[in-house]
């Protein structure tokens, strides 16, 4: 397969030129955010999954992983990691290790619709979906993605490639480590932590911490009856 040749891309260096990672359904999401943002010219997608020539909303699949290098010579140095990872976050985490180790910058990302406060702290790789909210002093982690209708309350600090689904709501305090999710609907009370790679599904209520790798099943309310605590 041929390296492809990016139109007005000949000189060394682009800085609003970004790539996406990932043609899937969390790719489609990121494109159409890309493109409201108004700031970045969207020159591809790299897939390793999609033939080089198809397109996705529009988007020209240029190929897969093995084509990074060719693009960073030809001025591209920001990229956008399209892949959810939705239940293996170390999937989407070894995708930012390829765009990096490729020399590859991945901004942080805030739909126009989306309300960041000032003293919020964003990282890079950062995704924010619209309608979702960031209250005062939160800190969120490299490559954690913020989904539509979120809210993140004053003084929550999120690890990185955290993963909050749509509608997810936190309280003032929480602590969410690094590699856990958050679905869709959760409500996670003040203070709380949800440790190192722990799973909380759909529309659960956390009253209590959830240790690393702990697992809160959708609809229940943790900790489970006639406990005092999570474990």
């Amino acid at each position: 397969m041929g390296v492809p040749v990016l139109p007005d891309l000949e000189s060394d260096f682009d800085p609003t030129a970004v790539v996406l990672y990932g043609g899937g359904g969390h790719g489609k999401v990121l494109i159409e955010l890309i493109q409201a943002l108004g700031m970045y010219r969207l020159v591809g997608i790299i897939d390793d999954g999609l033939a080089a020539g198809n397109q996705v909303l529009g988007v020209p699949v240029l190929g897969g992983a093995e084509i990074l290098p060719h693009l960073y010579q030809q001025g591209v140095r920001l990229a956008v990691n399209g892949v959810g990872g939705i239940g293996r976050p170390e999937v989407r985490w070894r995708v930012f290790e390829i765009l990096l180790q490729a020399g590859l910058t991945c901004p942080a990302l805030v739909h126009p619709a989306a309300y960041v406060e000032r003293s919020a702290q964003l990282d890079g790789g950062v995704q924010v979906l619209p309608q979702a909210y960031l209250s005062s002093a939160v800190k969120v982690g490299f490559g954690t993605v913020i989904n539509a209708g979120v809210v993140v309350s004053h003084d929550c600090v999120l690890g990185r490639c955290v993963n909050l689904s749509p509608g997810a709501l936190l309280a003032g305090g929480v602590q969410v480590e690094d590699f856990a999710q958050i679905g869709m609907g959760a409500t996670i009370n003040i203070g709380i932590t949800i440790g190192r790679g722990a799973r909380v599904g759909n529309g659960a209520t956390v009253k209590a911490d959830v240790p690393p790798g702990g697992v809160v099943r959708a609809g229940t309310i943790w900790p489970p009856p006639g406990t005092t605590q999570g474990g």
